[in-house]
């Protein structure tokens, strides 16, 4: 009888002020994957609270804590505002630079990939992130791309929050195969088909870029 294939663990870091969707679209795309188990981490077991707001009403739920989970096959860092995230947070990159030693891959979703930055791993390599974060992504040594995702060796980093789904499809089908990754998006139905074609900075309006809450984030 041939030996059963191990599962692949997949770790997600979460911390508070994160973006939801950085998380939880890879976990939906990843957690689907036949041989896959995903785990959210964080400091220690417990709710995380997402988003701006002090009262926020999404969370979700660390079920383990860094030291649990010392050696991942996958790591997926999400983002969040870029003033909240956890730069200079030690447990948090002391984690992802161990644990990404022993990884296959180390991804990144929209400003995670500020915090690979920050963890000293994205030195030399094109990267991408959320468009309103290229400056701050070179700061850590990358190069800026406006691509949607983008591998680098073993890291892979996705632009913004709903490209992290683009990016777990792509990593589906590198950690089993294109078929398995095509069934994954029949079986959560990512067909896009947005009313509106304005889904990247160069493809917006004079209009759009003026509304007040874009407007700030391109200086």
């Amino acid at each position: 009888m041939a030996e059963q294939q191990r599962s692949l663990r997949v770790a997600i870091p979460i911390f508070d002020h994160l973006t939801a969707l950085d998380a939880v679209g890879p976990y939906e795309v990843l957690n689907a994957v036949p041989g896959v188990s995903v785990v959210f981490v964080s400091d220690k077991p417990g709710l995380i609270l997402a988003g701006e707001a002090q009262d926020s009403h999404l969370g979700l739920r660390a079920t383990a804590s860094y030291k649990d989970v010392p050696h991942p096959d996958v790591i997926v860092v999400p983002g969040g505002p870029p003033t909240k995230i956890p730069l200079q947070h030690k447990p948090l990159l002391d984690w992802i630079r161990k644990a990404h030693e022993t990884t296959l891959f180390t991804t990144s979703v929209c400003t995670g990939a500020l915090i690979l930055g920050s963890a000293g791993l994205l030195t030399g390599l094109e990267c991408t992130t959320h468009w309103s974060s290229y400056k701050k992504l070179e700061e850590f040594g990358a190069k800026a791309s406006a691509k949607r995702y983008i591998q680098q060796g073993k890291i892979i980093t996705a632009a913004g929050v709903s490209s992290g789904i683009d990016m777990a499809l792509y990593l589906a089908a590198l950690l089993k195969d294109k078929v398995i990754a095509e069934g994954v998006q029949l079986l959560v139905e990512y067909d896009p088909q947005p009313p509106f074609d304005c889904g990247s900075r160069a493809k917006a309006s004079p209009e759009v870029l003026a509304l007040p809450f874009i407007r700030p984030l391109l200086d």
